[in-house]
């Protein structure tokens, strides 16, 4: 990898989830979120990123968001159902992050709220365009995802080091 190429980890959120009689973890996307998250696949694709890797959630609403958003990407990346994901607060997903192989440039990780939104803005010291204030504006509901680029090694993921490229949401 060259040192003029930056790092991009992609931060989604799980579609829009249905509220059954089963355990949170079980829970399966709605209608809406099935729909969005096909949706939010084609705009990663416009992105024109190749995801290398993808550490999603083992929660059902996460696999099934990924399942759907991934067939609409050209390259289908390895992906690793990762249980720390689940519940995980930002300083938990910076630790999954920073054991991502150096080999690996472009990251997707599919998780849940209030960890994704929250890590989103701790990453993001800067922002391009307006991404910032879009995603202050719409927080990040179901199926959003952020965008940040930064350079250095995977170990070095902390507080500030990113910037914040793009923002996405459904009604966006």
């Amino acid at each position: 990898m060259s040192v003029a190429e930056p790092r991009r980890i992609v931060l989604f959120r799980h579609a829009k989830a249905d509220w059954p009689q089963v355990p949170d973890h079980e829970r399966p996307l709605a209608e809406r979120g099935r729909t969005d998250a096909a949706v939010a696949g084609r705009k990663l694709a416009d992105t024109g990123i190749t995801i290398d890797l993808a550490l999603c959630s083992t929660a059902t609403r996460t696999r099934e968001t990924w399942k759907l958003a991934v067939h609409e990407l050209s390259h289908r990346p390895k992906t690793v159902y990762e249980e720390r994901v689940y519940e995980a607060s930002p300083g938990e997903l910076i630790a999954v992050l920073n054991e991502v192989p150096d080999e690996v440039r472009n990251v997707i990780l599919i998780g849940h709220n209030p960890g994704v939104h929250g890590l989103a803005d701790i990453l993001a010291g800067a922002a391009d365009d307006d991404a910032r204030e879009r995603m202050d504006r719409r927080g990040f509901p179901a199926a959003a995802f952020a965008l940040l680029s930064f350079d250095g090694p995977w170990k070095g993921v902390e507080p500030g080091v990113a910037t914040l490229v793009d923002y996405w949401a459904p009604s966006e």
